[in-house]
């Protein structure tokens, strides 16, 4: 059995823009219904949300017969936890809060084995196809993608160190982390803010990496895409849950 490719990964080396979805509510069965909306990609969140390990699984699982390629944001730069999340058969990773090129350079050596990184080795794996794909170990890295996450302004600063790292595939700029990082806590779309967004997008495209975004908002979404962006999520499931159900109600109100 082969290792199987990573169609996101390939796109975004392509510089074939991809739309995605947040996914917080923690379930399969929802995974599973956006997983066939249409979408280029799912982040399903272990950050912000309630998700284990375990039902992160059964998402991967949900997820895998559509083309939506499954992104996996793990709660830290840990490589315990990647190791766990890459072993059950993520392939692309967003890694929250990477301030500087040497966290971005822990986040990559957990994905790769020995000698090149620190991920520890087995091979009976849902990631291995339970042994089945040959020469997993030495070809894994192939296939995973590796997205850090630059939520502050001192990362900021630092982008192109970021960039500059060996097997970092992408840069996601976290919007509301990065308004609080700048004394605007709870804000997305600060005026004194989002022109630096824009601009980290040119950034990091003329560094040769793939930018990321998140907003719900249609015009902050399509500014960014058009700054460049490779890899942005327009919408939340729980949000378009509970707004879908509040404007539902609105009607019998």
């Amino acid at each position: 059995m082969d290792l199987p490719q990573n169609s996101f990964k390939r796109a975004l080396g392509a510089g074939k823009p991809q739309i995605g979805l947040w996914s917080s509510l923690s379930s399969n069965y929802t995974v599973e219904i956006i997983a066939g909306a249409g979408f280029d990609w799912i982040l399903l969140d272990c950050e912000h949300s309630p998700n284990d390990l375990e039902s992160l699984l059964t998402q991967l699982q949900a997820a895998a017969p559509y083309p939506a390629a499954p992104v996996v944001r793990v709660p830290w730069n840990d490589m315990v936890n990647i190791k766990r999340v890459l072993d059950i058969g993520a392939q692309s990773l967003l890694v929250p809060y990477v301030c500087s090129a040497e966290e971005a350079k822990a986040a990559v050596a957990a994905t790769r084995y020995p000698p090149a990184g620190v991920r520890g080795v087995a091979g009976t794996t849902r990631a291995t196809r339970f042994g089945r794909v040959k020469d997993y170990a030495r070809r894994a890295h192939e296939e995973i993608c590796v997205l850090v996450q630059v939520e502050t302004k001192p990362a900021l600063d630092q982008l192109e160190a970021i960039c500059a790292v060996e097997g970092v595939d992408g840069v996601f700029i976290g919007p509301a982390d990065l308004h609080a990082s700048m004394g605007y806590p709870g804000e997305t779309s600060n005026p004194a803010v989002l022109p630096l967004i824009e601009e980290a997008m040119r950034r990091i495209r003329k560094a040769g990496k793939a930018p990321g975004y998140l907003s719900p908002l249609e015009a902050d979404a399509r500014r960014m895409l058009a700054a460049g962006c490779l890899f942005c999520a327009v919408g939340a499931d729980t949000g378009l849950l509970a707004r879908g159900a509040e404007a539902l109600r609105a009607k019998f109100h």
